[in-house]
C-alpha cells in the first residue's frame, strides 16, 4: 500500500487526487488549516487521516506537525493548496504579496523539508501542482504568478538535490481548471463562468496519478496540461 500526503484536498484538483487515490485502496493524509477543518476532510474521505497545519503560517509547520503522529514512510508528498488574488502592482499590498507567497511558495517548501526523511525513506515523489502563471505572467498576476515562478526555481533545485536519495520531483503546470478558484478567478476578472470551457480536474488527477505510478526507471520532472477546448 502507498502513502501519500496531500494539501488542498477540500476541493479542486486536490480533491480529485484524494478521491483517485482513496477509491484504490492506498493510505492517505490530507493536510488541513484547522481542526474544524480536519473533521470536514476526514467526513468528506472516509478512512483518510488528517493533519492540522496552517499553509499560510510556514513558520509554524514544524511547530504543529511536531505534535502530532506523522506517517512513517511517504511514497509521495502532493502540492495541491493555493490562493490567488489578481490586481495591478499598484494595487496590491505588502500583506496580500506575502499571504500568496506564504501559501503558494513557502509553505511548499518548509512542508517539503520537514518531509524529506520519509520521503527519502521510500524513494517518494513529490508533486507540485503550479500553474500556466508559472510559465508566463500577464497583466494584474503578478503576485500570483511570482508565487508560482517561485515554484518552479523551488522544484528545479528539489529535484537537483534530491535525485541521489532517489526522491522524484515533478511539476504540473494545469491551464485553466474548473475549480472553485477558477470561480474566483472569474469573479475577479469581472467574466461570466462556464466551467465546461475548463480542463476537468479529474484529467489533472488522472495525469499526476500517472505520474506517481511511473515505473522507477523514468521521471517526469514537468507536465503541461491545456484545455481541449
Amino acid at each position: 500500500m502507498s502513502v501519500h500526503l496531500v494539501t488542498g484536498a477540500g476541493s479542486g484538483i486536490g480533491a480529485a487526487v484524494a478521491r483517485k487515490l482513496l477509491a484504490r485502496g492506498d493510505e492517505l493524509w490530507l493536510l488541513a488549516r484547522d481542526a474544524g477543518r480536519a473533521r470536514q476532510l476526514a467526513d468528506a474521505f472516509p478512512g483518510a487521516r488528517t493533519l492540522v497545519g496552517d499553509l499560510a503560517v510556514p513558520a509554524r509547520l514544524s511547530w504543529a506537525l511536531e505534535k502530532q503522529a506523522l506517517p512513517d514512510r511517504l511514497d509521495s508528498l502532493l502540492h495541491s493548496a493555493g490562493t490567488v488574488d489578481l490586481g495591478p502592482v499598484g494595487d496590491l499590498t505588502p500583506k496580500l504579496w506575502e499571504h500568496t507567497l506564504a501559501v503558494n511558495l513557502v509553505a511548499p517548501a518548509e512542508l517539503t523539508r520537514l518531509l524529506l526523511p520519509q520521503l527519502r525513506l521510500s524513494r517518494g515523489t513529490v508533486v507540485l501542482v503550479n500553474s500556466g502563471a508559472g510559465l508566463q505572467a500577464h497583466a494584474e498576476w503578478s503576485a500570483y504568478a511570482a508565487s508560482k515562478h517561485g515554484l518552479r526555481a523551488l522544484a528545479d533545485s528539489l529535484r537537483a538535490e534530491e535525485q541521489e536519495h532517489g526522491v522524484r520531483v515533478t511539476t504540473v503546470y494545469p491551464g485553466r481548471t474548473a475549480t472553485p478558484m477558477q470561480q474566483k478567478v472569474h469573479q475577479q476578472e469581472g467574466k461570466s463562468y462556464d466551467p465546461s470551457r475548463w480542463i476537468d480536474p479529474e484529467s489533472v488527477a488522472t495525469t499526476v496519478l500517472s505520474v506517481l505510478d511511473l515505473p522507477r526507471d523514468a521521471t517526469i520532472p514537468d507536465v503541461t496540461l491545456r484545455p481541449a477546448r
